[in-house]
Formats: C-alpha cells, structure tokens, sequence
C-alpha cells in the first residue's frame, strides 16, 4: 500500500505558485502598469490644479461662455463679436478646418491617382513632367508652398476698386474671389432630396453592375448612368419646380462699391492659398503611393487582361486598380491624416482655422493654456481616430481572402 501512494506521489505534478501561471502573471503586470500610469496622470493633474491656484489663474471650461469679443474673417454658422462665445468661436474654427482637409482630401486624391499613373506613362514626356512635379513638391517644405501661393501668386492682385471682372456675376482681386450667393426659398428641399436619391440609386446600381459583369462578363455604362442619376435628377427637380411657377434658388449678385464690392459670397485668398498648397503637396505623396501600388501587381495581370480584348484604359479601370488598391489603401490613410493636420500651418496665412482661432484669438484673450490645448488636441485626435476606422473599413473591403 505504501508502494502505491508512493508512486501517486511521485506521478502527480507538485504545486506551483498562481505567479507562474503566465495568464494570471500578464494580468497582474498590465493592472500595475495601468495603476502606474493612473497614478502618474492624477500626480501630473493635481499639481497642475494647484500651480494653477497658487498664481490666481482662473481654470475649467466656464470661459467657453464667455462673450468671444472679436470677428472672424471665414464663418459657416451665424458669429458676431458682441454676440458670440468662445465655445462658437471653437466651433467656427473647427468647420473650417473640417471643410478645407475634406475639400483637399478630395482634391487631392484625384490629382494624386492622375500623377502617380502618369508616371508609368509610355509616353516619354507626361512620365518626365510627372516625374518633375513629385520630385519637386515633395522636397520643397509645406510652409514655403503656402507662403508662395499667398505672397508670390495672390499677392499682386489688384485692389477692390480695381477688380477683375470674370462675367457671370464673379470678380476677382486681393480680398478674394467674389461670386453669386444663392439663396434658397422654402421649396429647394426637393433638389437636395434628387440629390440624395440620385447618389443612393448610383451605389444600388454599381453594385448590381458588379455582380453583372462577375457573372456574365458583360459591362453596363456605369459613369453615365451615375452622371444621370447625381446630376440629372437635380436639374429635373429644378426644371419641374421652375415649370410649375416655383423659384427655389435665386443669386445675391456682388456690386462693385467705391472701393469695395457688396453682396454676393466671397472666397477668401487664404483658403485658396491653403487648399491649393494642402493639395499638390500631399498629391506628390500620393502620386508615389499609387505608382508603387500599380507596380506591385503581377505584369502577368495586364497581359492577361490584353489577352482578353480589353483595352488599356478598361485594363487599368477593372483589373490594375482593383488589386493595386490593397497596397495603396494603408499609406493613403497616412497621406489624409497628413494633409489634416498640415491644415494646422493655416496660422501662418491667416486662414481661421482652429489652431489660429482657439490657439490663437481665444488663447491669447483667456489664458486658459490647458483647456484649449487638451481640447485642440483631443478636437485632432478625434479627426484622425475617425479618418482612420473610415479607412480601415474600406481596407478590409478590398483586401485580398484567403480562401
């Protein structure tokens, strides 16, 4: 009998301590750190509050309240200096920060795709001018692109009283572009609803193309049906309304004054200035991503598609850029995160954007350092977080499965 339990004994493995269950030890390491690094954010904290007490500085996000005091060259939303808060301030920045990276992403990302195909041109000259426009913007710092959009190109233009007259209502001089105003009576919902429905019978119908080609092989006119649908169905709208009596859009026309023009809506050379620098120069970096995305598809690809019968345009449409797509997407994400937070050196211009606005204006007037950092910070973080899970979703569409 005792044979036995000895050898039971020496059978089962002896005791050890829950420290050397790796699962448990990974837990206990990451609470300490996570304590750790609470701790060191409340020390941080607690002493800023009490700095911040000591030399009589006002704290918290009370100021936001406060009457903003000053103008705004640039606004989105209904701001004026005697009625207006820091908090509208904040949001007035922020809109056009918001308008000017959406714009030039989009921009951007047109005349990126054109550059970066140009460079594998066969033809000698689009691929050497190509080739000059990447190597030149790319080198050339931000900052010097913005300042020679604004100083050498908008610079000499002429003054107000002095405006040149493009027709059609627009005119142009160093204020800006001065352009027709619309205004919109009670019935212009239809249009924006043709709109909405135009863009949602595009996506039904490209993806029932799709499906078409995949399984037949046979190709339906996508791009005029699409041209159709998002711009014809406004037109018709209007036409209708137009033909029934109805006048949902009508212009505020500029006028020229004694030396300046009333009415109308004005572009000013700032934006333009920022948005044509944040454009070419993020298009550069672009143009590179998509030239190595279409060269790390097999060549085999191309030849085959010519095989085929199809043409270089439809091989490059429906087969290159498919497959490049899955190469190009992550460090097209970059360049967008890129060209948002290069919207910040709008101050040097003077375009209102958020940094210029509540880092500037609302910073200098309050004092109020760490609110309106965290929140600009936050406010920018939060951009990138979004840009980032909005483009990680359309990664995983077009990625390869492995089957």
């Amino acid at each position: 009998m005792s044979a036995v339990q000895t050898t039971v004994s020496q059978a089962s493995p002896p005791k050890r301590s829950f420290l050397y269950d790796p699962n448990i030890r990974g837990y206990f390491y990451q609470g300490l750190l996570v304590f750790v690094v609470s701790y060191l954010f409340y020390m941080a904290a607690t002493n800023a509050v009490e700095n911040l007490q000591r030399a009589k500085i006002a704290s918290g996000f009370g100021f936001l309240e406060n009457t903003a005091g000053f103008d705004i060259s640039q606004t989105l939303i209904q701001f004026s200096a005697a009625g207006s808060n820091y908090g509208e301030a904040f949001v007035v920045g922020l809109l056009n920060t918001l308008v000017v990276s959406a714009i030039g992403i989009f921009f951007a990302t047109f005349l990126g795709f054109a550059i970066g195909i140009a460079r594998l041109s066969s033809n000698w000259m689009v691929r050497k001018v190509a080739m000059v426009y990447v190597e030149l913007l790319r080198n050339i710092p931000l900052l010097l692109q913005l300042l020679f959009w604004y100083i050498a190109v908008l610079g000499p233009l002429p003054q107000p009283r002095n405006s040149v007259e493009m027709g059609a209502g627009f005119f142009l001089n160093s204020r800006g572009l001065f352009m027709p105003r619309p205004l919109y009576a009670s019935d212009a919902w239809v249009i924006p609803t043709a709109l909405l429905i135009g863009i949602v019978g595009t996506i039904v119908f490209r993806r029932w193309a799709r499906a078409q080609q995949e399984s037949t092989g046979r190709q339906y006119p996508v791009g005029l049906v699409t041209l159709g649908l998002v711009v014809g169905l406004p037109v018709v709208a209007w036409l209708v309304l137009a033909l029934v009596g109805a006048n949902p859009v009508t212009f505020e026309m500029p006028e020229k004054g004694t030396f300046n023009l009333r009415g109308g809506m004005q572009i000013l050379p700032e934006f333009v200035a920022l948005l044509v620098g944040l454009t070419t120069y993020t298009a550069a970096f672009i143009a590179e991503v998509v030239r190595a995305g279409i060269l790390a598809v097999s060549k085999g690809q191309t030849e085959a598609s010519g095989s085929l019968g199809l043409k270089p345009g439809q091989t490059l449409r429906l087969v290159v850029i498919p497959q490049a797509m899955r190469v190009i997407v992550p460090p097209l994400t970059s360049q967008y995160l890129n060209l948002t937070k290069n919207s910040s050196l709008a101050v040097a211009i003077g375009y209102p954007d958020l940094v210029q606005v509540f880092m500037g204006t609302v910073l200098n007037q309050t004092g109020q350092a760490i609110e309106v950092v965290v929140i600009t910070m936050g406010v920018y973080l939060t951009i990138s977080l979004v840009t980032s899970f909005v483009m990680n979703v359309y990664n995983r569409r077009v990625a390869i499965v492995e089957r």
